[in-house]
């Protein structure tokens, strides 16, 4: 059975954040509102979860997954950050972009793009998501919350009850986040490459070049 969480999306309530973490801890799939879209979200390191979340999105192995941090400090355990792309990170950080960058030895093989050995990289601008981060204590394993044959992302938990009433452990509503995927920019070479443009403004590219 789905458990249905209502939590304030400016002031989360903790002892409903708790009870998401628990679900996540357990093996659980959530749907979780960011700064630029629901997502899908769970332990970083349960396979059987990520798997689930595969099928739901009806996704390949070549899939790019996504890890959702709560701070730069948190990106360098799991991602090769040299120093110019840390200042970009810290200047767009948080907010709605995905970073592309080459994965450490901390990121499990099956998270990383089996051919480039990179993982996408989240710090999202939500007060649901950062407190979700805070307490579950390390980043949570996410894709966007996009069902196959679909023109865009879920927009909001009541959506998502209706959409999904059997598919998840847990959904959060925290009201209408929008939808409008992140920016994309990979950064696995060094240079920053817009890969998809979404929410996340790109102007800076522009003033650098």
């Amino acid at each position: 059975m789905t458990q249905y969480f209502q939590i304030h999306p400016k002031n989360p309530q903790p002892r409903l954040i708790a009870g998401v973490v628990e679900v996540i801890r357990a093996g659980g799939v959530v749907a979780y509102p960011t700064d630029s879209s629901y997502a899908l979200g769970c332990d970083i390191g349960d396979k059987t979860a990520m798997e689930r979340i595969r099928r739901i999105r009806e996704a390949d192995k070549n899939h790019d997954f996504t890890l959702v941090c709560r701070d730069l400090s948190e990106i360098a355990t799991y991602a090769r950050v040299d120093n110019v792309i840390y200042r970009l990170l810290k200047t767009l950080t948080p907010g709605p972009y995905t970073f592309i960058l080459k994965a450490t030895r901390e990121v499990p093989r099956r998270l990383q793009n089996p051919k480039r050995k990179s993982i996408g990289i989240r710090i999202p601008e939500h007060p649901i998501t950062q407190a979700l981060l805070d307490a579950h204590g390390g980043p949570i394993m996410s894709s966007t919350l996009w069902l196959p044959g679909d023109s865009r992302p879920l927009v909001d938990g009541e959506e998502i009850r209706e959409r999904m009433p059997h598919g998840l452990d847990a959904i959060v509503d925290g009201g209408n986040c929008g939808i409008e995927a992140t920016t994309v920019l990979d950064l696995s070479d060094g240079e920053a490459r817009v890969i998809r443009v979404g929410k996340g403004d790109i102007g800076f590219l522009a003033d650098a070049s």
